[in-house]
């Protein structure tokens, strides 16, 4: 039986985590323990973010309507409400999209709401 060496499959292993880690600075870059650790660390946050992200742009269209519905003379949460009670269904994304790109369609939602 021949002798099996270990070498590719460990160097391949390495190299993918110092090719993931290309960019970071300094010693992570190029060091194979500093890099699996920043590699590992960098994907915790990703995972996180990803889920953090969804959260910020929520707020972000939040104070956006609220700022552009105050102009108009409404508050946010009445602003809600009543389109909640009219059965319009369109949701905060394409509502602060339409306050910044349109504010001449979105003052005409506003009057039909009030």
């Amino acid at each position: 039986m021949g002798r099996v060496k270990r070498g590719m499959a460990a160097s391949k292993r390495r190299k993918n985590v110092l090719e993931m880690a290309k960019g970071f600075r300094w010693r992570r870059s190029k060091n194979y323990v500093a890099a699996k650790e920043a590699v590992m660390k960098a994907g915790k946050y990703a995972y996180r973010d990803r889920r953090t992200k969804k959260r910020t742009n929520r707020s972000l269209w939040i104070v956006r309507l609220n700022n552009a519905v105050r102009l108009l003379g409404l508050t946010y949460s009445k602003f809600i409400a009543t389109l909640k009670d009219k059965n319009i269904e369109i949701d905060r994304k394409v509502l602060s999209q339409m306050a910044v790109e349109n504010p001449t369609v979105f003052e005409k939602l506003v009057e039909n709401v009030k």
